[in-house]
């Protein structure tokens, strides 16, 4: 299906999985909007996507309610329609386990991961049902599946969490058009490996799935047909750590 024409708005667009998104989307046709909360990394992705199409920038922190559903309204304003929402946008702790989470880091990885992905999805339902059609696709995570001690119980509880809710949208709004997909990826190459307590080393990094890869994977299935709904894509590196060993443990 041609992308043209399509708006899309992806979260967490300023780097690694969501700005791969972006610029796969842009030079598919659609017109992106990127959203993210820091002004320079958000001005720093733009130039990248719009060398690639047609997109713009918004400054947001998803964890805010009220912004969320004022970027929504404003997307709508300028252009009517938002066929395609990726909810990129998402972190973890250095102190993620159970011997020295704290109940603050908890609730960073709560509102980020699981509220401000519900209130994208919920601010931009009312537009999809009017227009009788729209694809939401959440960035989940091979932890959502597979807990781990590696990633830690905020970021296992709210990936999983993130499954459920994509299922329950195709549940309720799939009479309308809309589908939802949950993207569950092992281990990726992006910024977010640095705020792990042993950062993974290159030669690792190497053989990890790399952002292109999950642009990649978001550009098929924005590009399949409405009638099509991958329910979830679970992907990893062939060379997994998960199954051959050697990841980093967390000090107990």
């Amino acid at each position: 299906m041609s992308l043209k024409g399509k708006v899309a708005w992806i979260t967490g667009g300023g780097s690694g999985i969501g700005l791969a998104g972006a610029m796969e989307l842009a030079r598919a046709g659609a017109h992106v909007v990127i959203s993210g909360r820091n002004a320079a990394t958000n001005a720093s992705a733009l130039k990248q996507v719009q060398a690639e199409g047609s997109a713009e920038v918004l400054q947001l922190e998803v964890s805010d309610a009220k912004a969320v559903a004022q970027a929504a309204a404003d997307i709508l304003r300028r252009h009517k329609r938002i066929d395609i929402l990726i909810n990129s946008a998402g972190t973890n702790l250095g102190k993620r386990n159970w011997n020295n989470v704290e109940v603050e880091g908890w609730n960073e990885v709560v509102a980020i991961n699981l509220n401000g992905l519900f209130y994208c999805c919920r601010a931009v339902l009312p537009a999809m049902r009017a227009q009788k059609g729209g694809l939401i696709i959440n960035v989940s995570s091979w932890a959502g599946r597979y807990a781990s001690t590696l990633t830690g119980p905020a970021y296992n509880a709210t990936k999983r969490a993130v499954i459920a809710l994509s299922e329950s949208i195709n549940a309720e709004e799939c009479v309308h058009g809309i589908r939802a997909t949950s993207v569950l990826p092992g281990e990726v190459a992006t910024p977010i490996l640095e705020k792990r307590p042993v950062p993974p080393a290159k030669e690792d990094r190497e053989k990890m799935l790399q952002a292109e890869d999950l642009g990649q994977t978001l550009l098929y299935l924005a590009s399949l047909p409405p009638r099509a709904c991958v329910n979830e894509l679970i992907i990893s590196p062939t060379w997994n750590r998960f199954y051959v060993g050697g990841l980093e443990k967390p000090k107990t």
